[in-house]
């Protein structure tokens, strides 16, 4: 595993350990008819959440609801409060006006140990509800918040330098506001100061080194000015709510990846708790799967809902993966290395490197509708292979019905056999053992042996076992092969036949793949 992914895997275990040492959180959040919201109920599972979805799905509402949550120590009481974030426009007598409803917004928090409920409610103002809790009152907690529009663009950086120099005033940022920064960005800083106004701020940067540049905030990059403006904010924060919308802006894919590295672990170290908001494949995967929070609105109703994590080959396909590539989406690991073992029959005969094919599994059959609609939205469908299971064929319909919704053209593979993958590869060795144990490095009668054995030792499981599935699992422990290893080796010796259910598979799937190459050319 690379250093970088391993330490990902040991701040996701520590940030888990550290849950239940917490004593503030906001677990839940549920918004009523805002912003095209119906009902949405989000709850925040791991201190660093991201939120993830199509453009227009309520991301932003979803921060700016959340921001809504405290009292803000040293803010203005008007801040970050509903009527400031969400505001209603009226002009032109009744031409331009914001229809309000009656909206909600919600929050379950564990503050100070306690498990609290607050709800912000609009009718004619906002008002505050305690859900029955007498002499309720707003938790108070520090809170950051940013958005694009706080970037310093280069119009107001202008502003203040055009001001008298009498109306500046220095700021130096310390050290320890610096760290976050130095893990992230490739520059050292010997200084970095603020240079402030009664509105305004300015950043102006020194470089270490013999020839060390000096330069204004105007003259950063933008991924640079956003890292240093949230290093030198949030570093000194304990126990706060951090709220960054568009958190991959202006950053290479792999410093998206350090980022959210440190993000975990400063939410590790000062315990705060981070939302962020973005369209990164690189800051989803930063994150365990608990912590990906995917927003949808539906095309018929335009309700957002909260959809289950996509598997990695949805998520990619959705956020950036290139469209050089085809995809496979199976149901299970099986289902995987028998399509490996045709890939490495096909690859050559087809001149196809080994990454212009991704294979991605999913073990619910039934969700498998629901991800052909989620491709068919997002225009994906045609660089998509489904294949199923030989057990799954009645899905097929449903299959076909879902792509149609889109005007698209679908057609699923089934893997050999009628039943499940494992009960195909049993028979297959049954049928052929003297070559697959030449291949699997054991003699035939041995491997003839096991297979009675570990046969009869199947038959006799409880009726919720699958018998061919704990067959192959045994067998496998017994020769010190995976499960997946054995499903390639038979795969691939398949499909060398010149005959049976391996050869008909083979054509079909050498066809759309030739079919989704001509699609490209």
């Amino acid at each position: 595993m690379p250093l970088l992914d391993r330490q990902l895997h040991e701040v996701w275990d520590a940030l888990r350990a550290q849950g239940n040492q917490r004593t503030k959180s906001l677990a839940e959040i549920r918004i009523r008819n805002l912003r095209g919201i119906k009902d949405l109920r989000i709850p925040f599972n791991y201190p660093v959440s991201v939120l993830a979805g199509p453009n227009g799905c309520g991301k932003s509402t979803v921060l700016f609801g959340c921001a809504c949550a405290y009292v803000v120590p040293d803010r203005g009481p008007r801040d970050y409060v509903p009527s400031s974030l969400f505001p209603n426009f009226k002009g032109g007598g009744t031409e331009f006006e914001d229809v309000a409803g009656q909206t909600e917004i919600e929050f379950h928090y564990l503050h100070e140990n306690e498990r609290i409920s607050m709800m912000w409610r609009r009718g004619k103002s906002w008002n505050r509800s305690f859900m029955g809790r007498k002499g309720g009152e707003q938790p108070e907690r520090q809170l950051y918040m940013r958005t694009l529009a706080n970037l310093t663009n280069p119009s107001e950086v202008r502003s203040i330098l055009q001001l008298a120099r009498k109306e500046l005033s220095t700021e130096q940022i310390t050290e320890d506001l610096l760290i976050f920064a130095h893990r992230i960005l490739p520059r050292r800083y010997r200084a970095l100061s603020r240079i402030t106004t009664q509105t305004r701020d300015l950043l102006f940067a020194e470089l270490e080194g013999t020839s060390a540049a000096k330069y204004s905030e105007f003259h950063m990059s933008s991924g640079e000015r956003a890292i240093l403006r949230i290093s030198k904010d949030i570093s000194s924060l304990t126990d706060a709510l951090i709220l960054i919308d568009e958190v991959e802006a202006g950053l290479h894919p792999y410093t998206q990846q350090q980022a959210m590295l440190e993000f975990q672990r400063i939410a590790l170290r000062n315990r705060l708790q981070i939302i962020v908001a973005s369209h990164s494949p690189v800051v989803l995967e930063s994150v365990p799967e608990e912590a990906r929070l995917f927003l949808d609105r539906d095309e018929d109703s335009a309700e957002v809902r909260l959809v289950p994590p996509y598997r990695d080959i949805l998520q990619k396909a959705l956020y950036g993966q290139s469209r050089e590539q085809l995809s496979i989406l199976c149901e299970d690991q099986i289902a995987e290395g028998i399509i490996r073992g045709f890939l490495d029959v096909l690859n050559l005969r087809l001149e196809l490197r080994h990454d212009d094919v991704v294979i991605g599994r999913d073990t619910g059959r039934d969700e498998f509708p629901a991800h052909i609609r989620t491709l068919g939205k997002f225009g994906k469908l045609d660089d998509f292979l489904v294949v199923l299971d030989g057990d799954s064929k009645s899905k097929e319909t449903d299959l076909l019905t879902a792509a149609s919704e889109y005007h698209a053209t679908l057609q699923p593979l089934f893997l050999p056999g009628d039943g499940p993958p494992e009960g195909w590869i049993w028979d297959v060795l049954e049928e052929w053992k003297s070559e697959y144990a030449l291949d699997l490095g054991i003699g035939v009668s041995d491997l003839d042996e096991r297979m009675r054995n570990i046969q009869q030792l199947a038959s006799g499981m409880v009726q919720q076992q699958d018998p061919a599935k704990v067959a192959v699992e045994e067998l496998s422990r017994e020769i010190g092969r995976t499960p997946s290893d054995i499903a390639r080796l038979v795969g691939k010796r398949e499909a060398e036949r010149t005959h049976g259910e391996g050869l008909t598979f083979l054509t079909l799937l050498q066809e759309q793949i030739t079919s989704w190459r001509q699609r490209g050319a």
